[in-house]
């Protein structure tokens, strides 16, 4: 078994698109529509499957929010350097929620940075990268 894809839904494709792919340079990989059924999906990651995992943007057509929960956690990317990747997001636009430091009670380097749609994505230093 491998990991495919996480889907997330979104209230404005476009922008999720936009953010994925010039805050946080994944490529957007491929796009379909369902006009019977009225949604949009988006696949956007750093590579295709089934050699990376990919993250599907479903836009259901109408709907422009969505109640996160309590149960949703955070998808989590590794970076090089989370302090460059903090400036580089924060210099696209994006929003860091959490700057890069080590971790409560560890020494991993983490950041956190928050999609339009108010989804948490961890960043955690990998120097191996």
């Amino acid at each position: 078994m491998r990991l495919l894809h996480t889907m997330l839904r979104v209230g404005n494709l476009q922008r999720s698109i936009d953010f994925y792919t010039h805050v946080l340079g994944m490529q957007l990989l491929r796009t379909s529509e369902n006009p019977e059924y009225k949604y949009t999906l988006a696949f956007i990651g750093y590579g295709k499957n089934p050699d990376h995992a990919e993250i599907e943007l479903t836009y259901n057509w109408g709907v422009d929010r969505y109640e996160l929960g309590t149960a949703y956690g955070h998808i989590a990317l590794g970076v090089p350097d989370a302090y460059a990747a903090c400036e580089k997001i924060k210099a696209a636009g994006g929003q860091v929620t959490r700057e890069a430091g080590p971790v409560k009670g560890g020494n991993t380097v983490i950041a956190f940075v928050t999609d339009p749609d108010g989804y948490k994505i961890e960043l955690i230093q990998r120097t191996e990268l």
